[in-house]
């Protein structure tokens, strides 16, 4: 497995700068989120990287490749899907995924494999026009992984997902991080805390933070956030053991605040089974990532 380095990146268009002096370092297995507003400068650093623009300076390089130099050598290490997804609808599923294939130049194509693997399986000849949204996404997937990447670049790649369908990604992300280095770009910042060892902020193509979750999480309140098929008192959950506060985040979502370190979302799943209730979401939230995020990224 191969690291990612990008020293010193900067690109600059028309007397403005998009992106000033990144040093990034993203370890093998390692699954990184790109977190900033919207215009922070993510997409276009997944473009560089990828090869889609050229004219910036510094260095990027991925195992012995350096991106400058040699851009399909490192082009064949990736597998990207940008965040609009372009599809060519009118075309079957399988259908497209051999177009690509064609492309990439290979000969023997896993494709009923990672079909599999995404959970197409069931929808190989089916038109892709016909769809929903996150089995276009997982389509997207599919071919940026016909080639058996080391490295995947996803580019938002939950926007616009109902909440099943955005349960189902993160969990299909999850699983190819097990494998896969994982470099995802983000707004969202449940995102990170559902998918990633490690953010770095960026705000007008500047790095603002680089810290793994672990540390941003560390000496911190613990607080979860919970999404249950029905809506339930806030009072009721305040019954939780250690439970100091409970807030109505949002119709059905509720954020729990404990005054213990020990991991309290087993009590959570406890409270649902008990009270007839389904959990539809349960995670981890970091109050510090929040507030930090807000801080630097509010100039």
């Amino acid at each position: 497995m191969a690291t990612l380095q990008i020293s010193s990146l900067t690109l600059e268009v028309a007397n403005r700068t998009l992106c000033r002096d990144l040093n990034v370092q993203i370890q093998p297995n390692e699954s990184w989120c790109l977190l900033g507003r919207n215009g922070a400068g993510k997409t276009t650093l997944m473009k560089i990287l990828t090869g889609y623009l050229t004219q910036w300076e510094g260095s990027v390089r991925f195992e012995t490749h350096d991106l400058k130099k040699d851009p399909q050598s490192v082009q064949r290490q990736l597998g990207y899907l940008p965040e609009n997804n372009p599809l060519y609808g009118d075309m079957y599923v399988k259908e497209y995924l051999l177009f690509v294939g064609g492309l990439y130049g290979l000969t023997a194509m896993p494709i009923e494999d990672i079909a599999a693997k995404v959970g197409l399986e069931q929808h190989l000849d089916k038109k892709i026009t016909t769809l929903s949204k996150g089995y276009k996404q997982r389509v997207g997937l599919a071919a940026a992984l016909l080639h058996d990447p080391q490295l995947l670049i996803l580019d938002e790649p939950t926007t616009g997902l109902d909440p099943n369908q955005l349960g189902e990604i993160r969990q299909l992300i999850l699983d190819l991080g097990k494998e896969k280095t994982i470099f995802l770009s983000t707004h969202i910042l449940s995102e990170v805390e559902a998918l990633c060892d490690r953010v770095v902020i960026l705000h007008q193509g500047k790095i603002v933070l680089d810290e793994s979750l672990q540390n941003l999480r560390a000496q911190e309140k613990q607080i979860v956030e919970v999404s249950f098929d029905y809506r339930v008192e806030p009072v009721a959950l305040e019954r939780i053991k250690n439970a100091v506060s409970v807030k109505n985040i949002f119709d059905f979502q509720y954020e729990i605040e404990f005054d213990t370190e020990e991991d309290r979302r087993p009590m959570v799943f406890d409270f649902a089974h008990d009270n007839g209730l389904k959990i539809v979401a349960l995670q981890h939230k970091s109050k510090n990532l929040e507030q930090r995020f807000n801080e630097l990224t509010s100039t």
